[in-house]
């Protein structure tokens, strides 16, 4: 087994949980031990074992180095390896088994039911599976699918074991060493869903196909972009789910990231109950005008809307108690036609109305016309892929959140996201603070959450922690 030595005091970010090893912070590359190690180059995409430079340590009369763990590599990457063990295991059909298996009963403990619920149930590196992303959907045909008052008023998620439900996998291989051995992540992936993950539980089931995702993280490291069906069939008409008791198309082959983005489900249920919150209160001002017909709608703003996840969530929540108008507003033609056909299946269909165009520019054009909203959605892409990009992006979130807090009514309530990783906790507060203080408004915080459980984050690898969701009202 090669090994990879780093050099003097570069384990020590490796030592507090961080799996990568950059090319920069290799000292020397050895095959073999003792006297006999000699130099050795590294073939993409095989296991290699890390270690510190050899130090003296007080029990020792010999330079001694620190066994780190063991790694896939990538010499075309700057990334050069990803540990996966602490200890010298081999990449073989059972460690996949073992590790999948274990992702599951996290998530059960966590109370995310695996069997009748669209989850992620591997995220990379936080479940110990380098460059593995697998989401799990589960839903039916869209032909299938019933669009009636029953789908409509399901408040429910998914049943466990449900009778007619189906699942497809999402799968991303952004590793060389994962991508290599895709038929055994595969095979493995299908064995264990197929059995019960503990007894007494129902087994989640065999997927009824599984579609591989690109991103452009592949070209870093020397992989080709693909996106299609690797394995068994996708309905021509897509796939419905049901998240937080709404029914949604999930579009596997041609959507972004997976096909739909679970890591909000959480917050799109939070900003739901804010828009009930927030009808509920225009009703009542409604009852104390005697029902005047001629007062205004709730008026609902959703940016970068993709396929309407938050619009619709907050419609179907607001609509039972005033009139409500949501607006959905992204620069992509076949995201809001998505957005149209979500509304539609949930009997939203005249409460959305969607807008192509950039967002900046729909939002300055908001501004000069003084339109006014009660709840303003912020859900934008990464603008920063790097550390290089962070200043560049912190100016383009903090002018978005500063024109959306000078739409917001009196009392309305802002939703701000930022999936960009390098953005962290402490700075999307200071510049949620700052467009704040540059729109002559004040706003406090309701909440402030980061993705769904079935994204777990590990300590010390802080790219895992990626997604910041604040809420805040508007005073005055």
């Amino acid at each position: 087994m090669k090994r990879i030595i780093l050099k003097a005091g570069e384990e020590r970010r490796i030592q507090q949980g961080h799996p990568w090893i950059y090319r920069s912070e290799v000292q020397s590359i050895v095959s073999g031990t003792g006297p006999s190690a000699a130099g050795a180059e590294l073939e993409p995409g095989e296991c290699a074992d890390v270690e510190s430079s050899p130090r003296y340590t007080n029990n020792a009369p010999r330079p001694h180095p620190e066994y780190l763990g063991r790694a896939i590599v990538n010499p075309e990457s700057q990334i050069i390896a990803r540990i996966y063990s602490p200890s010298k295991e081999g990449l073989d059909k059972g460690f996949f088994k073992r590790r999948i298996r274990e992702a599951l009963e996290r998530r059960l403990d966590l109370g995310i039911n695996v069997a009748g619920e669209s989850c992620r149930i591997v995220f990379g590196e936080a479940d110990f599976l380098p460059g593995l992303i697998v989401d799990r959907f589960v839903g039916s045909r869209a032909a299938e699918s019933s669009v009636g008052p029953a789908a409509e008023s399901s408040t429910e998620p998914a049943a466990e074991n449900s009778d007619g439900l189906q699942s497809w996998l999402s799968v991303q291989f952004l590793a060389k060493g994962m991508d290599i051995r895709r038929d055994i992540i595969l095979e493995a992936l299908e064995e264990v869903l197929s059995s019960p993950v503990r007894p007494g539980k129902a087994a989640p089931g065999s997927p009824e196909g599984i579609i591989e995702k690109s991103a452009p993280v592949r070209e870093l490291e020397g992989l080709p972009l693909y996106n299609g069906l690797v394995k068994g069939a996708f309905p021509e008409n897509g796939i419905v789910i049901c998240e937080n008791g709404i029914l949604f198309y999930a579009d596997l082959t041609g959507g972004q990231k997976t096909g739909h983005f679970l890591d909000q489900k959480d917050n799109r249920r939070l900003t739901a109950e804010y828009a009930a919150v927030l009808a509920k209160r225009a009703a009542e001002r409604r009852e104390a005008s005697s029902g005047n017909p001629a007062a205004a709608p709730l008026r609902i703003l959703d940016c970068f809307c993709y396929s309407g996840g938050f619009g619709i969530h907050a419609a179907k929540a607001a609509a039972p108690h005033c009139p409500v108008k949501v607006t959905a507003v992204d620069v992509s033609a076949p995201a809001l036609e998505l957005v149209r056909k979500n509304a539609g299946i949930n009997g939203a269909a005249d409460i959305v109305e969607t807008v192509e165009a950039d967002v900046f520019e729909f939002l300055h054009g908001a501004g000069r016309q003084k339109q006014l909203y009660d709840l303003i959605i912020l859900d934008p892409p990464a603008f920063a892929k790097n550390r290089a990009a962070l200043d560049n992006a912190l100016a383009g979130y903090k002018e978005i959140n500063l024109r959306a807090i000078k739409l917001l009514v009196n009392g309305g309530i802002l939703a701000s996201s930022s999936c960009s990783h390098a953005v962290n906790e402490n700075r999307f507060r200071r510049m949620i603070a700052q467009a704040a203080a540059d729109s002559g408004r004040r706003l406090v915080q309701l909440e402030f959450r980061g993705q769904a459980k079935d994204h777990p984050v590990l300590c010390g690898y802080d790219e895992s922690s990626y997604l910041k969701c604040g809420f805040y009202r508007v005073i005055g």
